[in-house]
C-alpha cells in the first residue's frame, strides 16, 4: 500500500475541492483495502473512503484520520456475468461491456466515478438505475468484521438509495456482480424520452448497442456532465440536489404554489414515484425560482450547461460552493416550500 502524511484530497475528487488528509493510503487489492480498514477501526482512527471523488464535497480543513484511495481493478466477464472490482473506473467498464455487446448499463456511460460506488447511490441516467442489473455486492462488514456476499434483495435498493447508503460507517464495498442482457447487440428498451427522441425512437423500442452509448455521452457532454479538465462546467459533483419525492399532498400544495407564483397554465414536472408518492424535477425548481445557468458571480457557479450542476471555476473553495449551495435550497424553500437534499456526501461540512 502507498502511504502519504498531509496529503491533498482536492486531487482525487472531481469538484477540485478540500483540504488535506492527516494520512491517505492507496489499496490496490481487496486485500489492502480490508487491512487498512481494520487498522482504522482497531485504534478508533476516522475512515474516510474515496473511488473516484465524484460524489465527494470536502471541508476546507480537510479529514482528521485515515482517507483510503480505493484503487483496486478487475473486470471478469463470463456470458453475461460480470465482476467488477471497487476501484475499476465506472466509465471504462461502461464502454467495455458495450463492446462485447451486452446491454444493461449502456445508458449509464460518461457517469464519473468507480465501480464501487454505484450501488450505494444506486446510480442511475436515462431511464437505467444499477440496481436492474446488479445480482450481488461483495463488502467488507465492519460490524462483523467479514466479508459478505449481498443479493440484490438484500441491497434495499431505491431511487438514488441502498442499504450501503443508509449504513455508511458498516459496509467497504469491494466487488459489484452484475447480469447483463445479450439482446443480439442491442440495447434495452429506451425508457428515456429525452434519449428516443435524440435516437428519433419511440420509448421502448431497442437501438444498436454503441447508437445508445454514443448518444447518451453527447446528451451528456452537452450538460457538462462528461469530465473534461479543460471545461470548467465539469469540475463539479454532477446533479448536485436529488429529485424531490413528494406524498400526494405535498405535491398538491406544491402545485398550488406553482400556480400562484407563476401562473395557472404553469404544470410541474410530475412522475410516477410509487402508490401515493409522485417525483418532481429539481432542476425546474432551481431554475423556476431564479437560479438559471451561469448563476453567480464568484468562483462557484451553477454550470452554464446545467441548472443541476455546482461547479467550481477554478479558484473556489468549499466555502465558496457550500454558499452557493445553500443560498439555492434557500430560494427553492421560499419560493416552492420544497427544500432540496444535496446528493454528494460531505465530508467536515454540511448545508
Amino acid at each position: 500500500m502507498q502511504e502519504l502524511h498531509d496529503a491533498p484530497l482536492a486531487p482525487l475528487t472531481t469538484f477540485r475541492l478540500g483540504g488535506p488528509a492527516t494520512r491517505l493510503v492507496t489499496a490496490a487489492t481487496d486485500a489492502e483495502v480490508i487491512a487498512a480498514v481494520r487498522e482504522a477501526d482497531a485504534t478508533g482512527t476516522p475512515l474516510l473512503l474515496i473511488g473516484g471523488g465524484s460524489n465527494l464535497v470536502i471541508g476546507d480543513k480537510g479529514f482528521d484520520g485515515t482517507a483510503l484511495h480505493i484503487a483496486t481493478r478487475g473486470f471478469s466477464l463470463d456470458g453475461t456475468r460480470l465482476e467488477l472490482a471497487a476501484g475499476e473506473v465506472w466509465a471504462d467498464a461502461v464502454a467495455r461491456t458495450v463492446e462485447a455487446g451486452l446491454a444493461g448499463v449502456e445508458c449509464l456511460a460518461g457517469i464519473p466515478g468507480s465501480a464501487g460506488a454505484t450501488p450505494i447511490q444506486n446510480v442511475g441516467a436515462y431511464g437505467q438505475e444499477v440496481s436492474a442489473t446488479i445480482t450481488e455486492v461483495i463488502a467488507y462488514d465492519r460490524r462483523s468484521g467479514e466479508t459478505v456476499v449481498l443479493t440484490n434483495e438484500e441491497c434495499a435498493f431505491s431511487y438514488r438509495h441502498s442499504r450501503f447508503k443508509a449504513h455508511p460507517e458498516r459496509y467497504v464495498v469491494l466487488r459489484v456482480r452484475l447480469r447483463m442482457e445479450d439482446a443480439g447487440g442491442l440495447s434495452g428498451p429506451v425508457r428515456y424520452a429525452e434519449t428516443a427522441r435524440a435516437l428519433g425512437v419511440e420509448p421502448g423500442d431497442r437501438v444498436p448497442l454503441a447508437a445508445a452509448r454514443d448518444t447518451v455521452l453527447k446528451l451528456r457532454a452537452g450538460k457538462g456532465m462528461v469530465l473534461d479538465p479543460e471545461d470548467h462546467d465539469t469540475w463539479s459533483a454532477g446533479s448536485f440536489f436529488t429529485n424531490p419525492i413528494l406524498t400526494d399532498a405535498q405535491f398538491a400544495a406544491f402545485r398550488a404554489r406553482v400556480h400562484e407564483r407563476l401562473g395557472d397554465g404553469e404544470q410541474p414536472p410530475a412522475y410516477p414515484a410509487g402508490e401515493g408518492h409522485t417525483k418532481t424535477s429539481a432542476a425546474w425548481l432551481i431554475d423556476r425560482a431564479g437560479f438559471t445557468k451561469g448563476y453567480g458571480s464568484g468562483p462557484a457557479r451553477i454550470s452554464t450547461k446545467h441548472t443541476l450542476a455546482l461547479t467550481n471555476r477554478g479558484e473556489a473553495t468549499t466555502e465558496d460552493l457550500l454558499a452557493l449551495a445553500r443560498e439555492v435550497v434557500a430560494g427553492v424553500r421560499e419560493a416552492f416550500g420544497i427544500t432540496l437534499v444535496n446528493e454528494p456526501v460531505t465530508v467536515g461540512v454540511s448545508l
